[in-house]
């Protein structure tokens, strides 16, 4: 079976240099960040909520190096935004990472992220790899269909 793509649009592109981050600051609220003795869920000292990070120029190599799938992957459509999805997505090796936001911490359950997911550990699931979500307290691994 061929895993369809996540963006049902009919070019199955989508255009990755229009995305932004907006008012999107889940990266600096949902994550723990060591090198910023920030935990997880708490928006870092660092960052203006919905205007961003005010030591851009001279974060840490951690959040430089922080790639969220929302702008790296044409297989996601604008409902993974992550403020729009109330979840953000990342890749660590074979490890997908979902953080949810704790105020929507049914989101990834919802439709349509939870085939979504599904597919996502389904097309991991070969090369080794594995889709995980951080739900509050709850730790999830996502089953493949």
């Amino acid at each position: 079976m061929t895993a369809q793509p996540l963006n049902p649009n009919a070019s199955g592109a989508t255009d990755l240099t229009s995305r932004t981050c907006g008012t999107c600051t889940f990266c600096c609220n949902l994550p723990d960040i060591e090198a910023l003795d920030k935990p997880a869920n708490t928006l870092c000292r660092h960052c203006v909520e919905e205007k961003g990070c005010t030591i851009y120029d001279t974060r840490p190599k951690l959040c430089r190096d922080f790639l969220c799938l929302w702008h790296t992957s044409d297989t996601l459509g604008p409902e993974w935004q992550p403020q729009t999805a109330g979840m953000m997505i990342y890749r660590q090796g074979p490890q997908t990472t979902v953080l949810v936001d704790p105020t929507r911490p049914d989101a990834f359950s919802r439709e349509p992220y939870a085939s979504g997911l599904r597919q996502m550990a389904a097309d991991a699931e070969p090369l080794g790899g594995y889709v995980i979500v951080f739900a509050g307290d709850a730790v999830t691994k996502v089953k493949a269909r």
